[in-house]
């Protein structure tokens, strides 16, 4: 301590005491909003998850402090609803947007793996407030096992902490498995399993169809994990009986949902061409870890495959000028190839797709290429197209023009400044996947991991057939190849629902065989879902459970919509897909490029935050849409209080900031294109 002596005007000797910056630091951090409770519900029905998120926060200073609420959420979900009660409750409604609120819409899950959500509120002085989030997503079948992936960051000890998941599978649940929690969603090549265990106090029944995982640390628990607050994901990993037929075919209330994952087939032939960016830009780690991985990769090529490497910069440098058949001295003259490849130049990317393409189509046209093999290109990269062709559009004609449907382009961007929009165009054009390998973190384990979901076609021109007279609006039934480990889900609507039997027919190329699958499923009064016991409900206090198979084709639907609308160039063409996912979008309170929260005041201030969670922040998908009767006022009365709580709401995807996608403001939000977004009257509706 710093002593100060003065004295006072009658002659006292006054002594004071500075107090240091540390301990002034700690008297803030004492007064430092409290979290009370931070919980997250999971009900996983038929591999669709409904997730609710629950935060209460306690404002124990004596001054009004501003409080932020962050939640990483999966890329791929669709938030549905989202609450602030606070002495007057706050909710959202969802209206139409008439642009996408960030700008060129790009599909979040192949750019980066979550998604952050930011709401910050005003609490007055001992006061609290309560945040309520929820959002849905199908999870995808990724080398055997469906992942289901909570983050669990409250970023401080919380006085209640709890993550509960249901998982109800009708055909029976196979394996599960509670990972250890992750820091990074980026987990390696998936090649050997954690075998750590789970997180301390995680409790986990099941019996064949019903699952239910409980983890609740308790405060000193927390503390042992991290003494600032856990810091994580916490993730469970399963996988479904399933037989050696058509796949498993659920139906309810007048939807059906097939999933199509065969195993025990022989792997198709693969021909492979590796385009490996070597410009300027990638010198270093990223050159070496890419190349590491590469090495890997060749040495788990099959026999029966065949392969070329392509270096490419402000030239393009071809290993060989035709594929050739995997043996030891091939591999280990394409390693040499690869290890000697050094970094200059600029990126040539339309050169380097074009002389790839090339090779595979000269291969497949010889007499004696393989009648059923998979043409695949997998193309690294880490910049921007600054040589020869430039042009993005151009870059993408010449691509698809060249390909014709027959050769498929999995995508990886290297590092954060990639044209990423450009590479996944590229992929969805040309029936690939995209990635996106982060610097910071092992990325050659991230290459091998993606590599490995495609290491093994087992089928290729799938083609999952329906009665048109029996069935409507199905979700996409042609798939150029299937990878095993992966699964092909189609959904669609019953025309009839008194239907008896639903008939459904697989046709696919598998090595020398053409295989035709049929079966005629019975539709009788069955039902699947409905909340098993113990769990929360999705819908929380509603009286009628959600149809899972429902929400299951609606989101299958607004996400096809999206692809197309992202790939299309047609200017009416984009505008009727846009309105059709919008309106979907919107009838079912799915969050997403076409559609936007506004401010929503549901009723006068409730004696308490449980009451207000119960009439404003009905979690799940409610259908509550009234508020899109009219173009006039937001529905009910104002809220009763001297000051209107200021709120703030921000979504990024991946680590791009101040992308603001919904907010609660009086003030306007401005986003990072610009986009301004108030949330008072609703307009452009």
């Amino acid at each position: 301590f710093c002593v100060n002596s003065h004295s006072d005007p009658w002659g006292h000797q006054i002594v004071g005491l500075r107090v240091p910056r540390q301990v002034r630091l700690l008297q803030r951090l004492k007064t430092k909003p409290l979290m009370t409770e931070f919980s997250v519900k999971s009900t996983i029905i038929s591999r669709y998850a409904f997730t609710t998120v629950s935060c209460r926060m306690l404002n124990r200073a004596s001054e009004d402090q501003e409080v932020e609420f962050q939640m990483q959420i999966p890329a791929a979900a669709f938030i549905t609803n989202f609450t602030i009660a606070l002495r007057g409750t706050e909710g959202a409604w969802l209206c139409p947007a008439l642009n996408p609120p960030w700008g060129p819409f790009v599909l979040p899950d192949r750019e980066k793996g979550t998604e952050v959500f930011r709401a910050s509120s005003v609490i007055p002085s001992k006061d609290k407030a309560a945040f309520f989030l929820s959002y849905e997503e199908l999870l995808q079948r990724r080398l055997g096992k469906y992942e289901h992936v909570v983050s669990v960051r409250p970023q401080q000890l919380a006085g209640r902490l709890s993550v509960e998941v249901n998982i109800l599978e009708p055909s029976g649940i196979a394996s599960l498995q509670v990972l250890p929690l992750h820091n990074s969603r980026q987990k390696g090549s998936g090649r050997g399993e954690d075998d750590s265990g789970p997180p301390p106090s995680t409790v986990i029944n099941q019996n064949e169809t019903f699952a239910k995982i409980v983890f609740k640390p308790s405060v000193v628990q927390q503390a042992k994990i991290a003494q600032n607050g856990i810091l994580g994901d916490f993730i469970i990993r399963y996988d479904v009986n399933r037989g050696q037929g058509i796949g498993d075919i659920q139906v309810l209330n007048g939807y059906f949902v097939h999933y199509f994952a065969p195993k025990d087939l022989p792997p198709l032939p693969k021909n492979v061409v590796f385009v490996l960016d070597s410009s300027a830009s990638m010198v270093g780690t990223k050159l070496r870890q890419t190349k590491d991985a590469l090495f890997t990769i060749l040495h788990d090529l099959r026999p029966q495959d065949r392969f070329s490497i392509i270096g490419f910069s402000s030239r393009i440098k071809v290993w060989k000028d035709h594929l050739i058949p995997v043996t030891p001295d091939n591999v280990r003259d394409g390693k040499i190839y690869i290890h000697h490849l050094s970094p200059t130049g600029g990126t040539d990317i339309n050169g380097a797709l074009q002389r790839a393409i090339a090779l595979l189509n000269n291969y497949v046209a010889q007499d004696d290429a393989e009648d059923r093999s998979v043409s695949l290109i997998i193309f690294l990269t880490d910049g921007k197209p600054t040589v020869g062709e430039t042009h993005t559009l151009t870059i993408l004609n010449n691509t698809r023009e060249a390909a014709r449907g027959r050769i498929c382009i999995f995508t990886v961007g290297i590092g954060n400044d990639v044209d990423f929009r450009l590479l996944e165009k590229l992929s969805l054009e040309n029936c690939g996947l995209t990635r996106r390998v982060h610097e910071e973190e092992d990325a050659g384990s991230q290459l091998i991991g993606f590599y490995d979901e495609i290491r093994t076609p087992l089928l290729s021109n799938i083609r999952v057939d329906y009665p048109a007279s029996a069935v409507e609006h199905a979700t996409k039934t042609l798939f150029p190849n299937y990878f095993n480990g992966s699964e092909i889900v189609v959904a669609g609507q019953l025309v009839d629902r008194q239907l008896g039997q639903l008939h459904v027919e697989v046709t696919a190329s598998n090595s020398k065989k053409f295989v035709i699958l049929k079966t005629d499923v019975p539709v009788g009064p069955q039902k699947v879902g409905g909340d098993p016991p113990g769990s929360p409900g999705p819908r929380g206090d509603s009286e009628e459970d959600p149809n899972p198979l429902e929400r299951l084709w609606s989101y299958l639907t607004v996400k096809e919509l999206l692809s197309s609308w992202l790939q299309s160039n047609d200017g009416r063409e984009k505008e009727r897909l846009r309105q059709r996912a919008q309106a979907l979008a919107v009838s079912r309170r799915f969050l997403m490029p076409f559609t936007a929260m506004k401010l929503k005041k549901p009723g006068p201030p409730s004696g308490s935050l449980e009451e207000a969670h119960g009439v404003a922040a009905a979690v799940g998908p409610e259908p509550v849409l009234q508020s899109l009767r009219g173009a006039g006022t937001p529905p009910g009365p104002a809220l009763e209080k001297p000051s209107e709580p200021r709120i703030k709401i921000s979504k990024t995807s991946g680590k791009e900031k101040g992308a603001v996608v919904c907010g609660f403001r009086r003030e306007e939000q401005i986003g990072k294109k610009g986009h301004k977004i108030s949330f008072g009257q609703p307009a452009g509706i």
